[in-house]
C-alpha cells in the first residue's frame, strides 16, 4: 500500500495493465492465453484486415503499413512480459516467438 498526502493508493490497483504484467503479476495463463493468443491474435487480425483494405482501395502503402505495424510495440511487450515471468514454460515460451513472427508478418 502506498501513501500520498490525502488518500492512500492499494499498489495493485495502482499497478495497472502493462505494470502488472511486467512486474509478473498476473497469472501466466491468463497472459499467455488470453492477452496474447486471444486478445493479441484479435487485434492483430483486425488491424491486419484494416491495412489490407487501405491498400485494397488505393490508399497509400505506407499509411497501411503504418497500421499493420501499429501493433508491434503491443506485441513485443506482451512477448517480453511473458520472458519476464517467472514459471513460465519452454513451450509457452517459444511459442510466443513463434507468435510474435508470425502476427508481425500476416
Amino acid at each position: 500500500m502506498t501513501t500520498a498526502p490525502g488518500f492512500v493508493v492499494e499498489t495493485s490497483q495502482a499497478a495497472g495493465y502493462f505494470g502488472s504484467r511486467w512486474r509478473g503479476e498476473v497469472n501466466l495463463n491468463q497472459l499467455y492465453w488470453r492477452d496474447m493468443m486471444i486478445v493479441g491474435s484479435v487485434i492483430n487480425l483486425f488491424t491486419g484486415f484494416i491495412a489490407l483494405m487501405i491498400a485494397a482501395q488505393g490508399g497509400e502503402l505506407w499509411v497501411a503499413a503504418m497500421v499493420h505495424f501499429a501493433t508491434l510495440p503491443y506485441n513485443v511487450f506482451l512477448v517480453l512480459a511473458l520472458w519476464r515471468t517467472p514459471g513460465r514454460s519452454r513451450f509457452m515460451a517459444w511459442t510466443s516467438l513463434v507468435w510474435l513472427g508470425t502476427v508481425t508478418m500476416l
